[in-house]
């Protein structure tokens, strides 16, 4: 089995997955959609833009799905 280098957007990718994990604990939810504070949280706002820095590796623009 070989392992999987993380670049740096993984690794911070896996940071504020944790950090959003331990919130959505901490405030007894399971998605954050399920929280007062959704529209307004910083942590999760943090988890969100470190998902597309790591799918576009920092260099920003559009995403087409």
């Amino acid at each position: 089995m070989s392992e999987q280098i993380l670049d740096e957007w993984q690794i911070i990718l896996l940071q504020k997955k944790e950090e959003l994990e331990s919130c959505q604990k901490k405030h007894q939810v399971n998605s954050c959609l399920k929280c007062d504070k959704l529209l307004d949280c910083e942590i999760r706002d943090a988890y969100i833009k470190a998902v597309y820095d790591s799918m576009s590796k920092g260099k920003g623009g559009g995403f087409e799905f």
